[in-house]
C-alpha cells in the first residue's frame, strides 16, 4: 500500500490540533507536564506504603521496575487507546467519518497520520515522567549509560506493536456502539496485569507467564528495562532468556500480530461500508 505523504502529513497536523486546541499553548504546556507526573506519583505512594509495610531490601530494584514499566504504559494507554477511539470520535463525535471516505484520502493513512499526534504527545509525557524520576525521586538513569543501540530499534518495534493492537481494535471499532470504551480498558488490563509492568512476571501461575510470553508487549517492556539498565536483579519471566532471542522473539512477534490486525482493520472497514455503519450514531 502507498502511503500518500499530504493525507499523512495533515492528519497529524489535524490529530494534533485536536489534542490540543481546547485552551491556550501555555495552559496546555501545564497540562502537559503535571498530568504525567501526577499519575506517576499516585504509583509512587501507592509502592512505597506497600513496600515499607514488607520486606525493604529490595526497595530500590522493584520500584525502578515499577515505574520504568508504569512510565513506558503510557503509549498503551495513550496509543492504542487513541488509534481505537479515532473511528468513534470521527464518526459519532464530529460526525466526519463518511465525509473523509468519500474525499481522496486514503482512511488507512489518516489513521496513521491521526496516530503519530498521539505519539508525539505521549513521548513528551514519558520525558517527563522520567525526569521527574531522575531529579526527585532518584531512577538511576544516565543518557550516557543507555544502550542506544539497543534501546532505539527495540523502542520502535514496540510500539508499532502497540500500533498494530489499536489497528485491530479499530477494526472491530466499526462494527460497534461507543461500547469500545470497555473493550479498551479490558484489553489495556490484559497488557497491565500479563506485561510486567509493574510486577515481574515470576509472580504468576504457569499459565499466565506462558501467556505473556506471547505478547510482544511482554518483551518490549523487558528489552527497555534491560537498554536502560533499571530493574536489574529482578526475577521476571524472561530474565533468563538473552537479549538476541529476546529481540527476535519481539520482531516476529510483532510482524504476526500486524499482518492480523491489518487484517482486522481491512475486515471492519469493507463490512462497515457494507452494512452501512460509516455514518452510524447510537445517540448517547
Amino acid at each position: 500500500m502507498k502511503i500518500n505523504r499530504n493525507t499523512f502529513k495533515w492528519s497529524a497536523w489535524l490529530g494534533w490540533q485536536m489534542e490540543s486546541n481546547w485552551t491556550r499553548p501555555f495552559i496546555f504546556a501545564i497540562y502537559a507536564i503535571v498530568r504525567p507526573i501526577a499519575a506517576s506519583l499516585i504509583l509512587v505512594v501507592m509502592f512505597y506504603v506497600i513496600t515499607y509495610l514488607g520486606d525493604p531490601s529490595t526497595a530500590r530494584a522493584n520500584f525502578d521496575f515499577l515505574f520504568i514499566g508504569n512510565a513506558f504504559f503510557m503509549y498503551i494507554a495513550q496509543v492504542l487507546f487513541g488509534v481505537t477511539w479515532i473511528i468513534h470520535d470521527d464518526r459519532e463525535h464530529y460526525r466526519t467519518l463518511k465525509y473523509i471516505y468519500i474525499s481522496p484520502a486514503n482512511y488507512f493513512v489518516y489513521i496513521l497520520g491521526r496516530t503519530l499526534s498521539k505519539i508525539l504527545i505521549t513521548t513528551f509525557a514519558v520525558i517527563i515522567t522520567l525526569a521527574f524520576g531522575v531529579i526527585f525521586l532518584e531512577v538511576p538513569l544516565n543518557p550516557l549509560g543507555v544502550d542506544w543501540l539497543l534501546f532505539i530499534p527495540v523502542f520502535i518495534i514496540g510500539l508499532l506493536s502497540i500500533i498494530a493492537f489499536g489497528l485491530a481494535l479499530a477494526g472491530i471499532s466499526f462494527l460497534t456502539a461507543k461500547h469500545t470504551m470497555g473493550m479498551n480498558e479490558g484489553i489495556a488490563g490484559v497488557f497491565y496485569l500479563f506485561c510486567g509492568v509493574i510486577f515481574p512476571l515470576s509472580v504468576l501461575p504457569d499459565w499466565g507467564i506462558s501467556f505473556a510470553k506471547i505478547l510482544p508487549v511482554t518483551y518490549w517492556l523487558d528489552l527497555i528495562r534491560t537498554s536502560l539498565g533499571a530493574g536489574a536483579g529482578i526475577d521476571t519471566a524472561v530474565a533468563g532468556t538473552s537479549v538476541e532471542v529476546s529481540l527476535v522473539v519481539l520482531i516476529i512477534s510483532t510482524i504476526g500480530f500486524a499482518l492480523f490486525s491489518i487484517g482486522t482493520f481491512k475486515l471492519g472497514d469493507n463490512l462497515a461500508r457494507r452494512k452501512g455503519y460509516l455514518d452510524m450514531t447510537t445517540a448517547y
